[in-house]
């Protein structure tokens, strides 16, 4: 259950929010940087004079940035119908007491865990959670709204 649920979660729905903008994370290398050894080269004096335009160079184009972007925005992607873990109980559940009462008590502990997360977020102690240029960590926080929003897990793999 794990790794149709939590796991593919934790991996997948941040997606976007870590590679869609390229500059922090390009999929591809047009050509390679410039080195020193060997003396310098007419690449290295290009890149000397103007970084800007041999970093440029190196990025992928328009055309194939758009594409990584628009795969990672379909796969980061919640469903406005999407069903995460402890979230809707099958009506079969409800019908037996004690499944009814195991999985209320699911849904709760899931409550619990996207509050403990949330404390982990905003504990200054947490120097990797909390502070200046610190993305929260949202991933496996239980439930989510429609679209990319790093965060909810789903019942099973969604994509």
């Amino acid at each position: 259950m794990w790794v149709t649920s939590g796991h593919h979660s934790a991996v997948n729905f941040g997606q976007y929010h870590f590679a869609g903008y390229f500059p922090n994370r390009p999929t591809t290398i047009r050509k390679n940087m410039p080195v020193e050894e060997g003396g310098p080269g007419e690449e290295m004096e290009k890149f000397l004079k103007q970084p800007e335009t041999t970093l440029l160079d190196m990025l992928p184009t328009q055309m194939q940035a758009i594409k990584v972007m628009t795969t990672l925005d379909i796969l980061s992607s919640h469903s406005p119908d999407e069903e995460y873990m402890g979230e809707f109980a099958e009506p079969s559940w409800l019908a037996e007491p004690m499944v009814k009462a195991a999985f209320e008590k699911f849904g709760g502990r899931m409550k619990e865990i996207e509050g403990f997360i949330d404390e982990c977020n905003n504990n200054l102690d947490l120097k990797n959670r909390c502070g200046a240029g610190i993305v929260p960590y949202e991933l496996l926080k239980p439930f989510s709204k429609p679209g990319v929003t790093g965060r909810g897990i789903p019942s099973s793999i969604s994509i």
